[in-house]
């Protein structure tokens, strides 16, 4: 009894703390989220700020629109290397001193790339901006790309790439991508392989920075303890003299290939891992925020979705099984995974290929649109609880291209949603959707493949 009751007020108590941390990230958001400021610099260049004087900290994320999408196709990695190095020495600074003026002033710099961005973050304390914005414009003009860190980056990459064969869920993801976009940018690996990062050399790292890194493809966000004019001044002197305009590459848009095909790749392990994908929704369709409350049902939502009900809760298949919509610049996806015992890797599958037919054909009750609403318009205030959370969020929205008022919006498109916009999201991303499965491990033999 008495156990009962301490139960019970532990549940309370756990409800108040989650309704007190929405309560602080709602009244952090709305300080903030009415201030956002479209600025344009002298030199053209456009950013977004909002000015946060909670905490003497600036947080800025940036992103140039290519990424490994701009790769050479024989020399996959290329936009990963070249991120890699941009903080390893830079005008008169090598690698060494570079990192020790970084390191004295507590400045966080990086640099990475992904399939559709070449993407960069600066954090610092208000009082070292000066410093910190001098070392991202070297870092950005006068990359030196010196030999001996060239190749120490280099053997880094590839012994990371050798260690990743011996993980499933990222051989897994290859061999997925490599399936779907046969002779496409999206199929190559974003990290290269042994021969492509091996023949990357010096002229090619400063080729990729000249091409790709330009004033045009850029996109910035800004949070934080700065007078505005003075951010200007820093942005113009950091970005504007790279090129005006990125000489990037056409891409193609395309979907994914092989669908209907379950391919295993032999891993001597206890578990196999699992990823399954086919076409999806791009970000501007109009039918994206349906889909996007479909899949939070369906295996988006954790603890409450229905993929994790019948795999894990029911079955114990599966410790974690989730699905998602990747929106690419060229496709949109509809991606999932999960990790089983070998001998129950088939049935896992088949529980899953089972509850997406049946979520195409019934759609979501009533109950679980409700409970999925009230989740994603209460927990979206958790994403501006700090001031990098905001920069990020403020870049991602520029990307997608919805608008400086989307922030706003963005709750009452969710709740918008009805019945009918679910069902029928449901079925044009799962009706006639076959999946590409990809199986690494030893499972036990498989059923003939879905849809043939």
């Amino acid at each position: 009894m008495l156990f009962g009751a301490f139960r019970g007020m532990r549940g309370i108590l756990k409800g108040l703390l989650m309704a007190l941390a929405l309560f602080s990230a709602s009244n952090a958001a709305d300080a903030q989220i009415g201030k956002i400021e479209r600025v344009v610099t002298p030199a053209g260049i456009e950013l977004w700020f909002v000015k946060d004087d909670t905490l003497p900290i600036l947080s800025m994320y940036f992103a140039f629109e290519g990424g490994a999408s701009q790769d050479p196709a024989d020399r996959a990695g290329l936009a990963y290397f070249t991120a890699a190095m941009l903080d390893e020495g830079a005008g008169d600074l090598d690698a060494r001193t570079f990192q020790e003026r970084l390191e004295r002033r507590a400045i966080s710099l990086s640099f990475s790339a992904d399939r559709d961005t070449f993407r960069g973050s600066l954090r610092v304390l208000s009082e070292h901006r000066a410093e910190a914005f001098e070392l991202l414009r070297l870092s950005l003009n006068a990359p030196r790309f010196d030999q001996e860190a060239i190749d120490r980056i280099r053997a880094s990459i590839l012994a990371a790439n050798r260690r990743s064969q011996n993980n499933p869920d990222e051989v897994a993801s290859l061999r997925w991508f490599a399936s779907a976009f046969p002779n496409h940018p999206y199929g190559r690996p974003v990290k290269g392989d042994e021969a492509s990062v091996s023949g990357i050399e010096r002229n090619m790292l400063f080729a990729y920075v000249k091409k790709n890194l330009a004033r045009s493809n850029l996109k910035i966000a800004v949070v934080g303890s700065i007078d505005r004019n003075e951010l200007i001044r820093l942005v113009d002197e950091s970005f504007s003299k790279l090129p005006a305009k990125a000489e990037l590459s056409p891409v193609a848009e395309v979907k994914p290939q092989s669908l209907g095909r379950r391919d295993v790749v032999d891993l001597n392990i206890p578990q196999t891992a699992i990823i399954f994908g086919s076409s999806g929704i791009k970000r501007s369709d109009p039918d994206f925020i349906p889909a996007f409350v479909l899949n939070h049902i369906l295996g988006g939502g954790s603890f409450s979705s229905r993929l994790y009900r019948e795999v894990r809760e029911k079955r114990g298949l599966a410790y974690s099984v989730y699905s998602h919509l990747a929106t690419l610049d060229y496709a949109g996806l509809f991606l999932g995974g999960t990790s089983t015992r070998n001998d129950r890797a088939a049935e896992a599958l088949q529980i899953i290929e089972q509850e997406i037919a049946r979520m195409a054909k019934e759609g979501p009750t009533a109950e679980e649109l409700a409970q999925a609403k009230s989740y994603l318009t209460g927990s979206y205030l958790l994403h501006f609880d700090t001031s990098a959370k905001v920069a990020q969020q403020l870049l991602e929205i520029q990307l997608e291209n919805l608008g400086i008022d989307y922030i706003q919006r963005r709750n009452k498109l969710v709740n918008a949603v009805s019945e009918e916009d679910v069902r029928r999201a449901a079925k044009r991303l799962l009706a006639d959707s076959k999946l590409l499965v990809i199986m690494v491990g030893r499972p036990a033999p498989l059923a003939k493949a879905n849809g043939g």
